[in-house]
C-alpha cells in the first residue's frame, strides 16, 4: 500500500475563520485504493479538513496535490475536473438529499451538470446502473428521499458520489446516524464498492472500533492539527501520543 501512488497529498495546509484556527499546518497522503481514517474529538477540525480534500473549502495556506499536480498551477476548468474526482458523503443521508426531488433526479444532475451523458435517456440508463451497484432496486429512481429508510438513503447518497466516478470519497460520520446492523451493511458495500472500483476513503469517524475494522491508516487529530498517524492496528493497539490514549481511555 505505501508503494500506490498518492491520490491526495496536503502539504502544511492551515485552515483560518475569523477568530478561529480551523486545521493548523496539515500533511496528509492518502493513496490509491487505501482507507485513511480521521478521528478526533468534535471540533477538533476533521469535517473542515474533509472539506477542503473534497474541494468545498480552499485553505487559508498550503499546498494540495492531486494525483501529483497541484491545483494552484492550472486553469480554473482543469482545476474543476480534477477535483470532480473527489466526492463526499454526509453523516445525515435524509439531508443531504433534496426532500423535493426524485431519486433519479437526484442521481441525474451531475451527470448532466457536469455533461457526463448525452441525454436524458443516457442519464436514466446510467441511474438505473448506480442505483444496481448500492444494491438498490432499479424502479424506485421515481421515488423521494422520504420514502426510504436512513440505510437506503445512506445507499442513494454513495450512488450520487459514485455518478461522476470518482478516485476518492470523503466520508464524513457516513454511519454515525444508522443503526448497529444498518450500519454494518453499509461499510461492507463501501469496502465491496473499493475491492470493485479501486476507490479511496478519507473516512472521518468518531467510532474507534469502526476505524480499527475499516480502515488501512489512521491519523489523530487535536486542536487543528495531526499528533499522530500511522497503521490503524498500530496507532490505535498500541498509541504513542497522550493525546490518542486519552481518546481511547474515554471509549
Amino acid at each position: 500500500m505505501s508503494e500506490a501512488q498518492p491520490i491526495v497529498r496536503f502539504e502544511h495546509v492551515s485552515m483560518q475563520f475569523p477568530g478561529v484556527l480551523a486545521n493548523d499546518d496539515v500533511s496528509l497522503t492518502i493513496r490509491k485504493g487505501e482507507v485513511v481514517g480521521l478521528v478526533g474529538e468534535s471540533g477538533c477540525g476533521k469535517s473542515t479538513l474533509g472539506r477542503i480534500v473534497a474541494g468545498i473549502l480552499p485553505p487559508s495556506e498550503g499546498r494540495i496535490l492531486r494525483d501529483g499536480i497541484d491545483l494552484l498551477n492550472r486553469s480554473s476548468a482543469e482545476s474543476r475536473e480534477m477535483k470532480l474526482r473527489t466526492q463526499m458523503i454526509f453523516q445525515d443521508p435524509y439531508a443531504s438529499l433534496n426532500p423535493r426531488l426524485r431519486i433519479g433526479d437526484i442521481l441525474a444532475e451531475p451527470l448532466l451538470v457536469h455533461d457526463r451523458v448525452k441525454n436524458a435517456s443516457e442519464a436514466r440508463e446510467r441511474v438505473g446502473a448506480l442505483l444496481d451497484m448500492v444494491g438498490l432496486n432499479k424502479a424506485w429512481g421515481e421515488r423521494f428521499p422520504h420514502e426510504f429508510s436512513g440505510g437506503q438513503r445512506q445507499r442513494i447518497s454513495i450512488a450520487r458520489a459514485l455518478a461522476l466516478e470518482p478516485a476518492l470519497i470523503v466520508a464524513d460520520e457516513p454511519v454515525s446516524a444508522l443503526d448497529v446492523n444498518v450500519q454494518a451493511q453499509v461499510l461492507n458495500l463501501m469496502l465491496d464498492l473499493r475491492e470493485r472500483m479501486g476507490l479511496s476513503y478519507l473516512f472521518i469517524a468518531h467510532d474507534l472500533a469502526v476505524v480499527r475494522a475499516f480502515c488501512d491508516r489512521v491519523a489523530v487529530m487535536y486542536l487543528g492539527r495531526i499528533v499522530e498517524e500511522g497503521a490503524a492496528a498500530e496507532v490505535l493497539g498500541a498509541p504513542r501520543h497522550p493525546y490518542t490514549r486519552a481518546l481511547l481511555e474515554s471509549v
